[in-house]
């Protein structure tokens, strides 16, 4: 027996939301609406329609709302008609700037100054002193029934309106509990703020409550951006690498060798974690500029003429300036600029030598040069690790730097052939293109 999908029933939410919403409309005619012209109700009016149409809120774990506390503060200080009237308000205000779905804007009238109303009629029924410890305890204990009434109500009636699964899972109201819990505290600070202190206090507050959340709200959206930005990049760059491996069956394969060697270089000559990163982040990328040589070029055993020379001594440039252009920046380019560059001062594209090449790049050259040598899909046949290990030896303080070798001599002297000859190195285990997409979005 297969699971039937819940369909959208758009009618039933808007019949259930429009219920809801005239009793809780008749519940404020039914009430006393004095307080609705004093000062109080005006600023907390004002601020959670203001914070509503900023979108103001802590996101995240949490999704603490200024317009929330000063519903719940209304509820405290204006009673059952100002509890109504300030979410209503921020309801209305956030919808007229945002102009989404009626239906849904319905909903949350049902779920937000409805529930709201009625928890404020049973704080006023009891009636605690301004102050006393009873009614900080009341308050505390309204402002988590409020919202677990907002979630029982919305909840439900946004499924049945989309097509979703009906019932609240009981996690969605565990997850309430940090909401909760920071919203009861906000409310308590501000409640005691304001009777201590009156009315400018409580502007103040909840105005610097609002600003604090929307730049909350600009530092999650800037966040989100940032991930999109880095998807787009580091997707663009692995298309390339796929595509370089399509006209070359090692490519891919040779990359993700060598920045794992390269990372466990740098790893056993002391580099920090930030520097192995680099290594293999580079190691990864180190053959992208060869994305635009030709399919001549590109051939085992074609021979090559000076142009064909002339565009590979070319590569590093073009892939340092490559990952400029799609937005890698950081010390990556350089260092995929000078991969090639020799400590006696004869490589390319630059004729850099002993110093002025990146320390990072000098271990990419080792790394390359070990797993051309010992790969069976290179131009050559492929030595043992110690076949290589003697050839880069004898190259060492001329072509290679000689430090790098033997932290590579140490590495694989503990290693088993597995590792000593990477023939099913794995590109994508190596990009792991979900931490790097996370990482890339994080605050630095």
């Amino acid at each position: 027996m297969t699971d039937v999908a819940p369909r959208a029933r758009p009618r039933l939410a808007v019949a259930i939301a429009a219920s809801v919403s005239l009793l809780g409309f008749a519940g404020f005619l039914l009430a006393d609406h004095s307080s609705l012209t004093t000062r109080t109700t005006g600023v907390l009016l004002l601020v959670g329609t203001g914070a509503s149409m900023l979108a103001a809120e802590y996101s995240g774990n949490l999704n603490i709302s200024p317009a929330f506390v000063c519903g719940m503060l209304a509820l405290a200080f204006g009673g059952p008609a100002s509890a109504y009237a300030v979410p209503l308000g921020a309801e209305l205000a956030g919808w007229a700037l945002a102009r989404y779905r009626w239906q849904a804007l319905l909903i949350n009238i049902a779920g937000i100054p409805t529930p709201t109303l009625a928890v404020a009629y049973g704080f006023s029924a009891i009636g605690p002193r301004e102050g006393s410890p009873a009614f900080y305890t009341l308050l505390a204990a309204a402002t988590a029934l409020t919202l677990v009434l907002n979630v029982a109500v919305v909840v439900p009636l946004g499924s049945i309106l989309d097509g979703r699964p009906i019932r609240p899972s009981f996690e969605t109201f565990t997850d309430l509990v940090p909401t909760a819990a920071i919203s009861a505290l906000l409310t308590l600070a501000v409640a005691a703020a304001y009777i201590e202190l009156g009315t400018p206090a409580l502007a103040l507050l909840l105005i610097a409550l609002s600003a604090i959340a929307y730049m909350s709200r600009l530092v999650a959206h800037s966040r989100d951006q940032a991930r999109q930005y880095a998807n787009l990049s580091w997707g663009v760059l692995s298309a390339l690498v796929r595509t370089l491996n399509e006209r070359d069956h090692r490519a891919a394969r040779h990359c993700a060798a060598v920045a794992m060697f390269a990372r466990d270089i740098a790893r056993v000559a002391g580099m920090d974690e930030r520097e192995q990163e680099l290594a293999h982040t580079s190691g990864l990328l180190h053959d992208i500029g060869k994305f635009v040589l030709s399919d001549r070029v590109m051939e085992r055993g074609a021979q090559l003429n000076d142009i064909d020379w002339r565009g590979i001594r070319r590569h590093p440039d073009i892939g340092a300036d490559l990952l400029k252009d799609i937005g890698v920046f950081g010390p990556i380019g350089e260092i995929i600029r000078a991969h090639h560059e020799r400590i006696d001062g004869r490589g390319y594209p630059r004729g850099l030598t002993g110093e002025e090449i990146p320390e990072v790049a000098k271990i990419i050259a080792v790394a390359e040069v070990y797993d051309t040598l010992t790969a069976p899909d290179t131009y050559r046949t492929p030595m043992t690790s110690f076949e290589a290990l003697t050839e880069l030896r004898r190259v060492s303080g001329q072509q290679v730097d000689g430090r790098y070798v033997e932290s590579l001599a140490t590495l694989l002297a503990g290693r088993g052939t597995d590792y000593r000859h990477q023939d099913e190195a794995d590109f994508d285990r190596e990009l792991d293109m979900e931490r790097r997409i996370s990482e890339a979005a994080a605050p630095s």
